[in-house]
């Protein structure tokens, strides 16, 4: 199992290290445009590979794409990370340049891969990477709602003093701000609902602070998050390269599912070997409906940009 990353920043490295770590790939290439960063990250990483008891083989290259030649799975990091006070909206002019040119880059050299897009507007450029390479739907997958998902459920573990082992909830819609919709009303602890713990303001405060979660560690960190997102891709590619068949929320192409077309928002699918072996369509309320009709609109309008 091959898979490469391209882009050595702080998420990209995330990635691999977290996928190397996990032990189940054999080889992780990683990719960038700054001179020897990418080989530097590599080396660095593989220096901690008999301290943390792996075998998986990391190399580095500077955009050379055929280093990635036979890629399994290939992870789209590449971009400019948000800055405090920026929306994930505002990268797209440069953000849609550099995913188009990785995308069908790594696409020529790997006709049979699958891959994640993780780069900023992350619906938006998931989209762009269906129309510039022309892959079948179930092979572009947009990794925001298993982070976002990620995000709700440490809220919800802080709200109701639990274990997060204890805690599951959901989160569907567009990765942004305003577009997300966290389910409180399928949330639970150890299968009982959140709400027979939480009062309905508490968990509209978990709703809201997990929608700012990316914008509240901007604003902390300076730039965009990278342990929580790198830990999401890893779980997506393993999930993939280890035909699990386990449910995540991810950003796919839309073809009449819930009542939508020709955009890319997150849903629950069903990931395995062949990438997205199923879109799951949960029964929604009409408010739920509602807030996903609405973030598909501000999708639509960023798509428009591209």
């Amino acid at each position: 199992m091959k898979v490469t990353v391209v882009g050595a920043g702080a998420v990209g490295a995330s990635c691999a290290e977290y996928i190397a770590i996990k032990d189940f790939a054999s080889e992780v290439v990683i990719l960038d445009i700054k001179e020897g960063f990418a080989e530097g990250k590599a080396m660095d990483l593989m220096q901690t590979a008999s301290l943390n008891g792996f075998d998986t083989k990391i190399t580095g290259s500077t955009s050379d794409y055929s280093k990635t030649a036979g890629s399994d799975i290939a992870v789209i990091t590449s971009g400019i990370p948000r800055k405090p006070g920026m929306t994930r909206e505002e990268l797209i002019g440069i953000n849609a340049g550099i995913v188009k040119s990785v995308a069908t880059s790594l696409v020529e050299h790997s006709p049979n891969v699958i891959l994640i897009v993780v780069s900023n507007p992350m619906d938006t450029m998931t989209y762009l990477a269906h129309k510039v390479t022309g892959l079948p739907k179930h092979r572009i997958i947009g990794m925001g709602g298993a982070l976002d998902s990620a995000r709700f459920k440490y809220r919800l573990a802080e709200a109701l003093e639990a274990p997060i082992s204890d805690v599951d909830g959901m989160v569907i819609g567009g990765h942004s701000d305003k577009g997300m919709v966290p389910l409180t009303r399928l949330a639970t602890r150890n299968s009982v609902p959140a709400s027979e713990f939480l009062s309905e303001d508490r968990l509209n405060q978990v709703l809201e602070d997990t929608k700012v979660g990316g914008a509240t560690l901007t604003k902390l960190l300076g730039t965009s998050a990278w342990y929580a997102p790198g830990a999401a891709v890893s779980g997506l590619v393993q999930a993939i390269a280890c035909d699990q068949k386990k449910i995540f929320p991810c950003s796919v192409l839309l073809d009449g599912e819930y009542g939508l077309s020709d955009l890319c928002i997150g849903v629950p699918v069903v990931l395995g070997r062949n990438g997205i072996e199923k879109i799951v369509e949960i029964n929604l309320s009409d408010a739920e409906k509602a807030k996903l009709q609405e973030s598909a609109e501000g999708v639509k309008v960023t798509n428009g940009l591209i």
